[in-house]
């Protein structure tokens, strides 16, 4: 009676879901027979590299269990497959299935995709996610990647970044005059106007360009994955805050035709896979940053400071004044800005009576 009930349930299961995955007496996986997917994904970031490296991988794995193996993911890391920024158009194309990056490394195609990884003075975080997922982004995003055949998900956070990595004081907006800057996106464009000269790096050239001295300073992360790359043996200041990126959203895209030829219970597992993966990414950064922070001051003497106001103040100007310039010839990115900056100001009116309210408290004596 056991043997027949567990398989009227096997055979319910099967019926209600539409594929023919069934979970045997003890509870695991096994096939009846259903078609399996093998897909690839391809990354701008070293293979296992902690945090962001780590996320593609976690989510394939995600996806693998909860399929019991039909669908099965392998990840490349940067120029394992395709270079660190080939990712887009590899995926775009359809000579792979996935791709995971940062948004914003492909302003020169597309130019609202900006706001969906980072805006200087822009959102945390937890903000990119309310808007993202309750405020029409994840909407106006698909939207700006539907021309280039890609659907595109939240996949990982960083939360607030560094400043940056420096091999000289900033002490005014003149020190910036002529320091040569890995930056990327709309926040390279504000140190330019401030006289800097800004260059896009992947993660895996940064310490040796740092080195040579093919560029005086450097932002990458924060202090977890800066420590691992040794940033510190190059560079004499660390500078905080990120006031470019403050809460740097990864993408997961996928290529659509590929994303169209599952069936719905893959794409739904998909989907929350990467609501997972994109979450799990942010608690690790959480967890981390501060350990290698204190591992980075108190075991390597790294120099921590806090940029002027007078020096953030300019920047924030200049912000400002970029902005309109980035958005003025191109639609999309004025309705994606729109969408995105009235959401700022809704949350900012809350968060100052809340979470920055709270935090005032706790620093209280």
């Amino acid at each position: 009676m056991k043997k027949l009930l567990v398989l009227g349930i096997s055979v319910l299961i099967i019926s209600c879901s539409g594929n023919e995955e069934a979970v045997s007496e003890d509870g695991s996986c096994f096939s009846t027979g259903s078609k399996t997917y093998k897909w690839t994904m391809v990354t701008t970031w070293p293979k296992n590299f902690p945090g962001l490296g780590m996320g593609p991988e976690n989510f394939s794995r995600y996806v693998n269990e909860m399929t019991c193996g039909r669908m099965q993911i392998k990840v490349y890391g940067a120029g394992e497959f395709v270079p660190a920024l080939g990712v887009f158009d590899a995926v775009s194309q359809g000579n792979v299935q996935l791709g995971h990056g940062a948004s914003y490394y492909w302003t020169g195609k597309v130019k609202s995709s900006q706001f969906f990884t980072a805006v200087p003075f822009g959102l945390t975080a937890q903000e990119m996610n309310g808007w993202l997922h309750y405020g029409g982004g994840m909407e106006l995003w698909e939207e700006a990647y539907e021309p280039f055949n890609l659907v595109p998900l939240a996949g990982g956070n960083s939360g607030v970044q560094m400043a940056g990595w420096f091999k000289k004081e900033i002490n005014s907006l003149d020190d910036l005059k002529g320091l040569k800057m890995r930056i990327p996106g709309l926040a390279g464009e504000v140190f330019t106007r401030a006289g800097a000269e800004t260059v896009t790096l992947p993660g895996n050239e940064i310490f040796l360009s740092l080195q040579q001295g093919v560029v005086d300073a450097a932002e990458w992360v924060g202090p977890y994955n800066d420590l691992t790359f040794g940033f510190h043996q190059v560079s004499d200041y660390y500078y905080y805050p990120g006031w470019h990126e403050p809460g740097s959203t990864l993408e997961i895209i996928i290529n659509k035709e590929a994303y169209n030829s599952l069936p719905d219970d893959l794409k739904a597992i998909i989907k929350y896979a990467a609501k997972s993966a994109n979450q799990e990414m942010l608690d690790e950064y959480t967890a981390r940053n501060n350990k290698a922070l204190t591992e980075l001051i108190e075991k390597h003497n790294v120099d921590l400071r806090k940029l002027p106001d007078s020096v953030l103040i300019e920047l924030k100007r200049i912000t400002e004044e970029v902005m309109q310039d980035f958005i003025k010839d191109d639609p999309m990115a004025q309705k994606v800005y729109k969408s995105y900056n009235d959401f700022k100001e809704e949350v900012i009116n809350y968060h100052r009576i809340s979470e920055k309210a709270y935090i005032d408290t706790r620093e209280l004596d």
